[in-house]
């Protein structure tokens, strides 16, 4: 099953990253329908600067081993998404750096997962419904907000020259997936900020709308 699924997984890595940069005018253009001056969106906000004014105040080495955790964690994830069992998860006692092994060859989606996926946010939402009446209440809008800064901050440090994943997957297939991918989990999460997984869903079905206006526009254009 495992190799099945890598070989499906590794047959997808070129459509999905055309998709991706096919649909950034869509998801760009998506940001425009969030009613950003709603009090939920402005609490958000605030969540999102008082991540980045705690990250000053932190130590530099809680700041590496958090970054390199949820790294090595969000890789694990997607590796046992995918059906390979886990053979180790560490960090380095320096905080340059960390690994995971798994059993198996793996595929293009665990290497390049910390780059776009947002681990803590993800799990953060699937808890937020089971809090009935309070997963309305402005304490979540900004939590959320706290942690879409998180994503932010942690992808936005982990993409550099230096990167080991990067070159894996190849330059040209970061370059054409990793910004739509990171627009749609962004859009995802502000979508959650409003109506939770039902803003989601909406959210979904705004992209595709979006892309099939673009796309009518388009061929009007050309034909």
């Amino acid at each position: 099953m495992q190799i099945v699924l890598n070989r499906f997984i590794e047959l997808l890595k070129w459509p999905v990253a055309l998709f991706m940069l096919i649909s950034l005018p869509a998801l760009v253009q998506s940001l425009s329908w969030f009613k950003f001056g709603q009090p939920k969106y402005i609490v958000m906000f605030a969540g999102f600067f008082i991540y980045f004014i705690s990250r000053t105040m932190a130590d530099s080495s809680v700041k590496a081993s958090m970054q390199i955790i949820a790294h090595e964690l969000t890789h694990a994830f997607f590796a046992l998404l995918t059906f390979h069992k886990i053979k180790h998860l560490r960090v380095a006692e320096d905080d340059t750096g960390g690994s995971m092994g798994f059993e198996g060859e793996g595929n293009w989606l665990i290497v390049i997962a910390p780059y776009f996926f947002p681990l803590f946010a993800f799990f953060f939402m699937l808890a937020v419904p089971l809090f009935g009446q309070y997963a309305h209440s402005l304490i979540m809008n900004g939590l959320m907000g706290y942690f879409i800064a998180y994503h932010v901050d942690t992808v936005a440090s982990q993409i550099h020259e230096k990167q080991t994943d990067l070159p894996k997957v190849s330059y040209k297939f970061c370059l054409m997936f990793l910004p739509g991918a990171n627009l749609w989990m962004i859009g995802s999460m502000l979508a959650f900020n409003s109506k939770l997984w039902l803003g989601v869903q909406q959210y979904q079905k705004l992209v595709f709308w979006l892309m099939d206006r673009n796309w009518l526009y388009v061929k009007n254009t050309l034909f």
